[in-house]
């Protein structure tokens, strides 16, 4: 969508006529959502917004500000009615005593807003990251008490890289610290001495940073340590430590590799190797990380698998690379939020949209050097050949269904009768099938499909190409699970303490959950519920591959994910919402509320309530999450690689400049794909591409 967004622009003046052929009824991929039942908001899963997806929010902001232009700015509002910034995390995990132990935090907010211009000179380099974890230290050793006193600041003015060294030696001479304030002292030169590196006086600079994190190490272990209260707080400590040791050891501060230099290592690996310890690789901190970014292979729970060159480039851009708000809710579905406005203001820019094509090959021409023509599976027709309508008003906005209008397609009340799951790679029904030609048909093409995917629509290039072969079998994808609850009580009388926080590195097998109260608004309820609330985690695969003819396999793995969520809320769920459980201990299942449309008979029976929710399971190729494994980088082509004259590809598995599963990766890639076809945008202009 975001190449498609970027060749339509009204500035290159109709030069690129743009036709997205879409499978299915909706737009979004793994991020679509839908309406169901009552107008409910029907996700794939759980999608946040970070503070540091500025490529994102500025593509979104410009489609905002088209849209008002032309007359919609009443319907979709501006771009901040459409997210809610938030600043609270918590992670609840289990501790040593067999309950759960649960940290929160609160991110203040930070200048500006994500899409903003950066501010002049700003960019992105590990040295300027290296002086704000120093800071984040000093920050907390100067809210720490010793004999009920505090830490006086021990500030430094000179700019002299020379007289700072000088300093850092003798401070890193003392061996411990006599007091806090020499280690508050020592902090605040190594922040101004990463601020004044250069590579030419690099390893002058650096040359005491590994002795001065031994020294502190040493001090956050006699005053952190032995504290219960202090211990998380330790663990943070520790990895940062870690961190910033081995990136010491390895050299990589100036590196033209930048953190592709050690993005071999799986990221626990080389936190242990550089002094980590086993509690602190095993803490709710580093779990977080990985159920964030569904980082387990084949989603095998024993077999967790990050690079460490992307788990510290995500999370150094997570942490101190946000603007405005720590994270942003969106008001909706990412449907409604995201893809609705896209859709309509690029139907405006006279983008066409086919619906109900299923890419089934990508034909290379006979000489290997271009892509000649592409053949779809035409899922269903329209009535009367209209273009297909595909959005539907739900509290007055224009929204995705969650399941097509089957009054538009031509035979379209057999197809209902009959269940044609047009998004299963496992339903080959087809109305038709379709063949474009390049110089008949089009010109260039964007292949935009997830990279479970690609085997499927472009063998041809899989089997006579082996960088494309490579990068099928070693981009890694995994299968994930989610389920929501529409609620009759909100978190606060079901026992759960503080804000609506995103809460991560819970119990499996949904190890990740977030109040969505704000939503409910939106959806087309009679009575509202209290609140919903969404899980999500990764779902393991089956030990036999399924058959492309297993048209039934998607239905099985979507009751194992009913029964996991069911089971979920009878167990886990009593650690963060005691009040939902009655004094026998099962499960209140009369807090469930099912829609009052009349669509479902609310049951009886409690426990059959749940039946009413709303479960699902991603195991469609063009559905699985793309993880990032060690070494994986190398197999990832980009966007601007021109191999074939008239193929470009996007999306989050591609070499975009920041490898991660998440909607900034996708649009840094669709942007990258943009430039590659008309050289707009410029690529400085994408935000953190030169990210080292």
């Amino acid at each position: 969508m975001t190449a498609a967004w970027e060749l339509s622009r009204p500035e290159h003046q109709g030069k690129y006529q743009v036709t997205v052929y879409q499978e299915g009824w909706r737009l979004g991929g793994k991020g679509a959502s839908g309406r169901g039942a009552s107008g409910r908001i029907e996700e794939h899963g759980l999608h946040i917004w970070l503070g540091f997806y500025d490529n994102s929010f500025r593509m979104m902001r410009q489609c905002h500000a088209e849209l008002a232009a032309h007359g919609l700015g009443e319907v979709f509002g501006d771009w901040r009615d459409a997210w809610t910034p938030k600043n609270d995390i918590a992670l609840c995990s289990q501790s040593s005593d067999g309950g759960f132990t649960h940290w929160r935090a609160h991110l203040p907010p930070r200048p500006g807003l994500p899409g903003d211009p950066l501010p002049p000179n700003a960019g992105f380099s590990l040295t300027h990251y290296l002086a704000r974890a120093f800071d984040l230290f000093r920050a907390l050793l100067l809210d720490t008490t010793v004999n009920g006193h505090g830490v006086a600041t021990a500030s430094q003015s000179s700019d002299d890289p020379d007289q700072l060294v000088r300093r850092l030696t003798w401070l890193v001479r003392l061996g411990s610290f006599a007091t806090t304030a020499g280690l508050a002292q020592l902090l605040g030169l190594l922040s101004s001495l990463s601020r004044s590196a250069t590579p030419d006086n690099a390893d002058a600079l650096f040359g005491g940073v590994e002795q001065a994190c031994a020294s502190l190490r040493k001090w956050l272990e006699d005053q952190w340590l032995a504290d219960n209260e202090n211990r998380y707080l330790w663990e943070i400590a520790d990895l940062t430590l870690a961190t910033i040791v081995g990136m010491t050891r390895h050299r990589i501060w100036f590196d033209p590799r930048g953190l592709d230099a050690i993005d071999d290592y799986e990221c626990r690996e080389f936190l242990h190797m550089h002094g980590a310890s086993i509690r602190s690789l095993q803490s709710p901190f580093l779990r977080g990380l990985y159920d964030l970014s569904m980082g387990y292979e084949n989603g095998d729970l024993t077999r967790p698998s990050l690079s460490a060159g992307q788990g510290l480039r995500g999370t150094m851009r997570t942490f101190f690379s946000y603007r405005g708000a720590f994270m942003w809710k969106m008001r909706a579905g990412m449907g409604d939020v995201v893809f609705a406005p896209l859709y309509l203001a690029m139907k405006n820019r006279g983008v066409k949209f086919e619906f109900f094509h299923r890419l089934t090959n990508m034909g290379m021409a006979a000489n290997g050097d271009h892509v000649d023509r592409l053949t779809f599976d035409v899922q269903a027709r329209t009535r009367r050949g209209k273009p297909y309508e595909p959005l539907v008003i739900v509290a007055d906005k224009p929204c995705w269904p969650s399941r097509p209008d089957f009054d538009q397609l031509v035979k379209g009340s057999l197809m209902e009768a009959e269940d044609w799951q047009f998004e299963s790679h496992w339903d080959r029904r087809r109305a038709g099938e379709k063949t474009i030609r390049v110089g008949k048909d089009f010109d260039m093409v964007v292949l935009g499909v997830g990279i479970g995917a690609v085997p499927y629509v472009a063998s041809e290039f899989v089997k006579r190409d082996p960088r494309w072969k490579s990068m099928c079998e070693n981009v890694k994808t995994v299968a994930s699970q989610a389920f929501q609850v529409w609620l009759d009580e909100d978190l606060e009388q079901l026992g759960w303490q503080g804000p609506a926080y995103i809460t991560g590195a819970f119990a499996k097998p949904f190890d990740t959950w977030c109040d969505m109260a704000h939503v409910v608004p939106e959806e087309g309820w009679k009575t509202r519920p209290r609140t919903s609330v969404y899980f999500c985690a990764v779902l393991p695969d089956p030990a036999d591959t399924p058959r492309d003819d297993d048209q039934a396999y998607p239905a099985r793995r979507t009751a194992e994910v009913r029964d996991n969520a069911a089971q979920f809320l009878q167990g886990p769920i009593r650690e963060v919402w005691p009040h939902a459980f009655h004094t026998d201990g099962s499960f209140r299942w009369s807090l469930l509320v099912p829609p009052d449309d009349g669509s479902h008979n609310d049951s009886p029976e409690n426990h059959l309530r749940f039946d009413s929710q709303y479960w699902r399971a991603n195991v469609n190729p063009s559905e699985r999450y793309v993880i990032h494994t060690p070494g994986s980088y190398r197999y990832r082509i980009s966007p601007l690689d021109m191999t074939y004259d008239n193929l470009t590809i996007c999306g989050d598995w591609t070499d975009s400049g920041f490898h991660s599963g998440c909607v900034e990766g996708a649009v840094m890639s669709g942007l990258l794909a943009a430039h590659a076809i008309c050289g707009s945008p410029e690529l400085e202009d994408i935000i953190a591409y030169d990210h080292p």
